[in-house]
């Protein structure tokens, strides 16, 4: 007949199934449970039906046990129990030990066996406690020792009893929950009755805690005894209270102790690898004994004794040694225990800041170091830089910082390192500057604009590298065209172009008369008298060059001619124009015979005027050169010097000596040798300059009250009222340099003076606009 498909048939143990279903045999399932009942399961596709030919079924009785059996069994396991648990021999072959606990456990037997084998357990491990408290003189370590072979015995006993008893773990203890297995019974009694005991705990914590202690004070000590005791607690569940608790609160008292006593003893480089040292230790004996779960809490307390407590002593006591000798090992060192530590980052940020800034405005506020404060500012931001990048990480928090503090140090000192700066870029552009390739010099100024962009008063810079920028181009000292023209594009990118404009200005100049001097030749060639003087003229537009102090000085006629030729071609040229001619910047090539032969000798034209003087005369005073060039008295004697008393003397003084006094005379020098054909006489220099410093200075403050002025009138015309307070906000988010509120203050009153603005009449710190 036709039916669904059948699932789940159960028959008893005894019966047997005869099944004819012709060639279409389903597949059969014996299936075993703990009653050793047998399940015949019928497996069919939905899909498909059968037809089901005979079933027959034949139950018999399951057998009795003999008499007696259950309890002589009971005897024989006993004694297999005993022989592990005393070490000896068993009688029995184990095998048939198994099976007389399935038979026990095929018969209902099993919670009697379960009991009965809990119970001869728990009177070994009871006895075991006796030969703990039998011995107490034994000393620590072979108390160890003797407990944990108590543990590795009662372990290896566990194993070979639960081998035995396996079919009742996996059925009678399987099947209910509440009951431990045989290996956690184990656990249990051992845990119970041995390391619950107060004597007995205390002994053997107090003795890992020992071995501990002598390995950290640098002895040997047997690891892998530490080891299995500290297994033991872990599997026993009582490891964090009993061990972990007390083993943290001696770390804590060590490292406390030790970390207060290095501090005073040793240097912070010692102490940092001594730190070092101890965190790579105590990570050593968390992989090797230690369980996992020590891990976070110890090392934070090694970090918290030996780093937490002592930051800023040790960054008191350390940080500028580490900082002045440059030890990058100690400092990346130093950078990487930090941040372990809470708080010990911006710690240290703030110190790094603080030192940046004590030993920068050491720098800078430091006048007997003016001669080398850039360089030494270059030297020192390039040191800060590489400590930066190399020892913390690029962390942008201390970039950042070192940048502020560079900014707070050198701006500590108005004007002067402005200044500076500007003369120390006019030593690398100047031409016979053979210190560095190109590239070199690109690199060069690179970086000085990275010091440039930290000062406030750019225009100080500006006046300053205007002055020496004109003198490179007008006697021709530039090293480079290109080099100068970077210099400008960094200038432009970092200040705009206003600020850049009048500089752009003077290479125009420069350009243009070129261009003119090419058109001027040309015009002399056909003049019916061209000269023997070859004249170069740079016309330079007043308002983008310094302004030079006009000096007037007792040309030749034949220069003078010129002169009026070249002011006829030009202003028929530019109509409407005036020059001015200014020769302090002037020089000149002059061919000269001594008795070695012809030379030709560059120098300036107040040199050309003095030297000229010797085409007419033998001999000449001090008062009778000044009288015919009409030099001034200080720029002549400079002038004197540098012919008579360099390293190339064309004239000789009378008297000898370094100085030029009233009472000198000078002749020419017909036995001069030098080895050039071309000698260039250098003119000697005053420092510069109290007077140069003084006069740029002056036009810089004269600049900025200009531009004081004109922001107020701008910002008065916008907002027509306003208080002096926010005036003066106003007056700070524009000015673009340094200015102190007394200085405002007096340019508001000179302003009211002037009738560009009035005070209130009711309210005297309101301001209104008059138009």
């Amino acid at each position: 007949f036709s039916c669904m498909p059948l699932q789940g048939v159960t028959l008893d143990s005894q019966s047997q199934v005869l099944l004819d279903l012709g060639t279409r045999m389903p597949r059969v399932h014996w299936l075993t449970d703990a009653d050793t009942m047998y399940s015949l399961v019928w497996w069919f596709p939905t899909c498909i039906t059968y037809n089901i030919v005979f079933i027959y079924f034949f139950v018999t009785d399951r057998p009795k046990l003999a008499e007696n059996y259950t309890e002589d069994t009971w005897l024989k396991l006993r004694d297999a129990v005993g022989a592990i648990q005393n070490s000896t021999s068993i009688k029995y072959n184990l095998e048939e030990l198994y099976q007389a606990v399935e038979n026990l456990c095929s018969y209902k037997v099993s919670p009697t066996l379960y009991k009965q084998l809990r119970q001869v357990c728990e009177d070994h491990v009871q006895a075991q406690i006796q030969q703990f408290r039998e011995y107490p003189s034994l000393d620590n370590l072979s108390f160890l020792k003797r407990m944990n072979r108590c543990w590795q015995d009662h372990c290896r006993q566990t194993i070979m009893i639960r081998s035995i008893f396996l079919f009742l773990d996996r059925t009678y203890v399987l099947q209910n929950s509440l009951l431990p297995s045989i290996w956690d019974t184990g656990l249990e009694l051992f845990r119970t009755h041995i390391v619950s005991d107060s004597a007995v705990q205390k002994r053997t914590v107090d003795g890992i805690l020992e071995q501990i202690e002598l390995e950290r004070n640098g002895e040997t000590v047997d690891r892998s005894l530490i080891r299995s005791l500290l297994g033991m607690l872990s599997d026993l569940q009582v490891y964090k209270d009993s061990f972990e608790e007390r083993f943290l609160i001696e770390t804590n008292r060590l490292y406390a102790a030790e970390g207060q006593r290095l501090m005073q003893e040793r240097d912070v480089p010692e102490y940092l690898h001594h730190v070092a040292r101890r965190l790579e230790e105590e990570n050593d004996r968390i992989m090797s004994y230690l369980d996992q779960s020590t891990q976070k809490p110890l090392i934070s307390c090694v970090e918290k004794q030996l780093l937490g407590e002592h930051m800023t002593a040790m960054l008191q006591k350390g940080l500028s040694i580490l900082l002045d000798g440059n030890r990058l090992t100690e400092l990346v060192l130093l950078y990487q225990l930090f941040s372990k530590v809470k708080g010990g980052l911006p710690t240290l940020l703030q110190f790094w800041r603080d030192y940046i800034k004590s030993f920068g405005g050491e720098i800078v506020c430091t006048p007997e170091k003016d001669k080398d404060m850039v360089q030494d500012l270059l030297d020192f931001k390039d040191k800060m830089d590489n400590v930066a990048q190399s020892c913390f990480t690029r962390n942008e928090g201390f970039i950042n910082a070192m940048k502020e503090a560079f900014e707070a140090f050198i701006n500590k000192r108005p004007n002067k390192p402005a200044e500076l700066i500007a003369k120390y870029v006019d030593s690398k552009l100047r031409a016979g500057n053979k210190e560095a390739t190109e590239e070199e010099l690109e690199r060069i100024l690179d970086k000085i604009m990275i010091i440039f962009r930290f000062i406030h008063g750019k225009d100080v810079f500006e006046a300053f590298y205007k002055k020496d920028l004109a003198k490179r181009l007008l006697v021709g000292k530039s090293a480079s065209v290109d080099a100068e023209k970077s210099m400008l594009s960094k200038l432009k990118h970092e200040c705009g172009a206003a600020f850049t404009s009048k500089l752009e200005g003077m290479f125009k100049d420069m350009e243009l008369s070129k261009d003119i001097m090419i058109q001027f030749k040309q015009y002399i060639q056909n003049q019916s008298e061209p000269s023997n003087i070859e004249l170069t003229v740079n016309i330079l537009t007043m308002g983008h060059w310094p302004s030079y102090t006009p000096m007037e000085v007792h040309l030749p006629p034949e220069m003078v001619k010129l002169q009026e030729v070249f002011k006829l071609f030009y202003l028929g040229k530019h109509s409407g124009r005036k020059l001015q001619w200014q020769p302090t910047l002037g020089h000149a090539v002059l061919k000269a015979e001594f008795k070695e032969g012809k030379k030709e000798v560059q120098v300036s034209l107040f040199q050309t005027l003095v030297l000229l003087m010797f085409n007419e005369g033998e001999e000449f005073s001090v008062e009778e050169i000044r009288t015919a060039t009409g030099i001034e008295e200080g720029e002549l004697k400079r002038t004197l010097q540098s012919l008579a008393c360099g390293k190339a003397r064309v004239l000789n003084k009378n008297p000898r000596g370094k100085d030029v006094e009233d009472g000198d005379r000078f002749n020419f020098n017909n036995d001069f040798k030098h080895k050039l054909f071309r000698i260039k006489i250098n003119q000697i220099q005053m420092k510069e300059t109290v007077e140069e410093q003084v006069s740029t200075t002056e036009r810089v403050f004269q600049d900025r009250q200009y531009q004081i002025d004109a922001a107020v009138v701008r910002i008065m015309k916008m907002r027509k009222t306003l208080s002096h307070n926010l005036l003066v906000s106003e007056l700070y988010n524009q000015l673009k340099f340094p200015v102190k509120p007394g200085d405002l203050k007096k340019r508001i009153e000179s302003l009211i003076d002037r009738d560009y603005m009035e005070r209130d009449k009711e309210t005297p710190n309101q301001y209104h606009y008059v138009a």
